[in-house]
This record gives structure tokens, C-alpha cells and sequence, in this order.
């Protein structure tokens, strides 16, 4: 988010508006929820035609927000992932027809048993409620949220920050009128982004109003939502990710897994950003691999070990322990040569954000090590870092990518939008 959250003086009338919205978004909860999966798909459906025809007004509004973000300086990361084309609108609709045709996780049966006094208990998922998020330059991910929270049977209060404030006024407001079109209340789908900083405040406060918040940015936006919150928060988390190339790696195999971590999109979090390299296999991988980083634009960082493996041609700037800790979200990538397995474990403990961790090896124990001894959402063998993603997981869009260890971690799509209640049926009995 390119402001702060912090709330300035004489909010009170930001506070009331907030409130009318959480509001209405409960009223329109409790009318999705006796919605049929029929009833909602069809929604999805009319949300995803609605976008693609009104393309061109879309992509008008954000060419706005994209303007404006080059010209406060805007790092091309972040004016990447603000960017939408019809390309990427016509992708977007899609993902919500592919939410579509995924199962309702409203009323699915988690276990169920008979005690011995006949009682019959079932755990069955239903909807949180009210779904808050707070993220920052992604209209993408207004759409992502809306079509989640509706096929999980959840209404939504987004606040997308002034980065992306053109898009996702007209977003929302397409969104609704899909809605409308179906018979549920465009309440469903709601921006506070009018309301500046006090509205993102004001929606932190709204406990009671407003289920769960969601926020998935920068960390300074997620840790001032974690710290600052009433409402109970789901933490996504920045993506520190390690790629470890172990002894035995293949390098042909393990060179392609490196580039397409690091360059395949580099302003997202599961994008590699240090790459860890077995003493014993620096060898032969190192010198082909920073060639091939550096053709395709990467600025390495390495260790003193790393830049005594650099090809002629091959710039390594030293590394330095912020670099260890540095989530890029560009072409630049942190290279430490590492003695063993055992150094590389201690590095990631060290220094991971807890998103995801990749290995390449023929080892099976160095594998089993791994994704038994780290401690990240995702770990990976032998592929990308870029798979950590609720599409390529199979889930559909995603919401973010938990790190924390409560309800959800890892990709968040429809089942963690949940919670559960437990119904019982009896035939009179009563406790001894």
C-alpha cells in the first residue's frame, strides 16, 4: 500500500460510513446464505461476462492508475502487478468461470459420528460472514476476493488503497451490477477505498461487523493490520523464498528451476529470491548459472565463494546480510555458497519469511530433510518456487498466501473462507 494506515484525527464520520457498509454486508451475508451453488455460479458467471465487456473501461481507469504511479515513482514491480490489459481481464474472467466449476465447500460434511448415547454429530463447513481485505496495488485481486468470498458464501468489504483507487471503483461497480443482474444484492461486493486511510482503520475496528480481515501487501502493511486490528486477522506473508541446490542436483534440471523462480515473474511472492548452492556442487552449476541468470537481466548478489565462480563478463556485487533478508520483487538475487545441507537449513531458519522453499537433488534423504525440517507453507522438490499459487495448486483463485499456523497456510482459496459448525441430532436425550 502506498499510504499509511495510520488514523488521522476526526474520523467519526469515516467510522459511521465503514459501519452503514460492514452492515450491509452482514444483511447481504445472511441473504447469500441460503443461495444455491447454482444460484452463485451463475453470479460467477455474470461476473466474469460483465468484465470482459466492459474491458475497455476498465483498462481506461487503470491506464489513470498507472499514470499516476509512475509519476510518484512507483517501483516497476509494483506498476506491473497494478497494470491490467484486456488480456489479463479476459484471464481474470476466467479464473472466476474455473471457480465456477469447483465444488461448494458451504455444507460439506468435515467428519461426522454417532456417540454411544445416539447422539448423531456432523462438522460441517459454512461461510465466516463478512470477509474484510486490505492489499495494495492488485486489482486483480478485488476480483479474486469477490469471486472467492462469493463462492464460499461470504460478502466482502475491499479497501485497494489509492494506488489502484480508478480500477477498482469501476471494478466494483461492474461486479455489482453482475450481481444484480442474478437477484443477490450487489452488497455482496463493497469498497471502502474512498475513505482513505481512516476507512482501512474504521474496517480494523468493525469487530463483530466484520469476520475476518485478510490483508496482503508489503510487510509493514501486514504487520500494521496484525498489530493494529480488532477484527481477527489472517496473516499472508511476504515471500523471502530460497531455491537450494544441493550436491547431487542435476545442473541441467536445476538451472531452468533457478531462472524461472527468479525471472518468470519477478514482483510476486513466491518468486525465488536467494539461491543457496551445495559447496560440492558449485563446481559445475555456478559457472553456467550466473551466465545464464545474467543474460536474462538478473543482478546477483553473492557471497566472496559465489563471485569466485563468475564467468568473464559476470558482475557479483558482495552480499551483505540485508540481502539475506531482502524480499526483492526484481531482478536481483541473493547467491551464498553454503558447505552443506545442514548450512543451507540454518541459512533458510535464519533468514525465510516462511512461504516457500524449493531443493534440487537426486537425494532422497536430503529431500526428506528438507521438507521435514523447514519450516515454510510450501516446500518444493525438484520445480519451481512460482507453483506456490492457489491456480496451480488446483483451488482456483486465491485470497493470499498464508504464512501463520492458525485455520490457514499456504494458498488460500475457497475451504479456508470457511469455518465450521457442529450439528447435532438427537431423539431427547438429555446429560446425565
Amino acid at each position: 500500500m502506498t499510504d499509511t494506515l495510520t488514523s488521522p484525527a476526526g474520523t467519526t464520520d469515516v467510522h459511521d460510513a465503514v459501519t452503514q457498509v460492514a452492515r450491509e454486508a452482514k444483511a447481504a451475508s445472511r441473504a447469500l446464505a441460503t443461495a444455491t451453488r447454482a444460484t452463485k455460479d451463475a453470479a460467477l458467471h455474470a461476473m466474469a461476462d460483465a468484465l470482459v465487456a466492459e474491458s475497455a473501461r476498465i483498462v481506461q481507469a487503470n491506464a489513470d492508475d498507472v499514470e499516476r504511479g509512475r509519476a510518484g515513482g512507483m517501483k516497476d514491480s509494483l506498476v506491473d502487478r497494478l497494470t491490467l490489459t484486456d488480456a489479463r481481464i479476459a484471464a481474470i474472467a476466467d479464473a472466476l468461470r474455473e471457480l465456477a466449476a469447483l465444488p461448494d465447500p458451504v455444507g460439506e460434511v468435515v467428519r461426522g459420528s454417532t456417540l454411544p448415547n445416539g447422539l448423531k454429530l456432523r462438522q460441517v463447513r459454512v461461510p465466516m460472514g463478512v470477509v474484510g481485505m486490505i492489499y495494495e496495488a492488485r486489482p486483480n485481486v478485488t476480483v479474486d476476493a469477490a469471486g472467492l468470498a462469493l463462492k464460499s458464501g461470504n460478502a466482502v468489504i475491499l479497501r485497494g488503497g489509492s494506488a489502484a483507487a480508478s480500477s477498482n471503483a469501476v471494478i466494483v461497480e461492474v461486479l455489482g451490477e453482475a450481481l444484480t443482474s442474478v437477484g443477490l444484492p450487489a452488497a455482496l461486493v463493497q469498497s471502502i477505498d474512498a475513505h482513505g486511510r481512516a476507512g482501512a482503520v474504521a474496517l480494523m475496528r468493525a469487530r463483530g461487523l466484520v469476520d475476518v480481515l485478510v490483508p496482503r501487501g508489503g510487510a509493514d502493511l501486514i504487520q500494521t493490520v496484525v498489530r493494529e486490528s480488532l477484527v481477527p486477522v489472517i496473516e499472508t506473508g511476504v515471500g523471502n523464498c530460497h531455491v537450494f541446490v544441493d550436491a547431487s542436483a542435476e545442473v541441467e534440471q536445476a538451472i531452468p528451476i533457478v531462472l524461472n523462480s527468479k525471472t518468470q515473474r519477478t514482483g510476486v511472492c513466491n518468486a525465488a529470491e536467494t539461491l543457496l548452492v551445495h559447496a560440492d556442487a558449485a563446481p559445475a552449476f555456478l559457472p553456467p548459472a550466473l551466465a545464464a541468470l545474467a543474460a536474462a537481466g538478473v543482478r546477483i548478489h553473492g557471497c566472496e565463494d559465489t563471485a569466485g565462480y563468475a564467468p568473464a563478463g559476470v558482475e557479483v556485487v558482495p552480499a551483505t546480510e540485508e540481502d539475506w533478508a531482502t524480499e526483492y520483487l526484481s531482478l536481483d538475487l541473493a547467491v551464498r555458497v553454503v558447505p552443506d545441507l545442514d548450512a543451507a537449513l540454518a541459512h533458510i531458519a535464519r533468514w525465510s519469511s516462511g512461504h516457500t522453499e524449493a531443493i534440487c537433488t537426486r537425494d532422497v534423504r536430503s529431500a526428506e530433510r528438507f521438507t521435514t525440517e523447514i519450516d515454510s507453507a510450501a516446500l518444493i522438490v525438484n520445480a519451481s518456487t512460482r507453483f506456490t499459487d492457489g491456480a496451480e495448486f488446483g483451488l482456483g483463485a486465491e485470497i493470499g498466501i498464508s504464512t501463520q499456523k492458525l485455520h490457514a497456510r499456504g494458498p488460500m482459496g475457497l475451504g479456508e473462507l470457511t469455518t465450521t459448525t457442529w450439528i447435532v441430532h438427537g431423539d431427547g436425550q438429555i446429560r446425565e
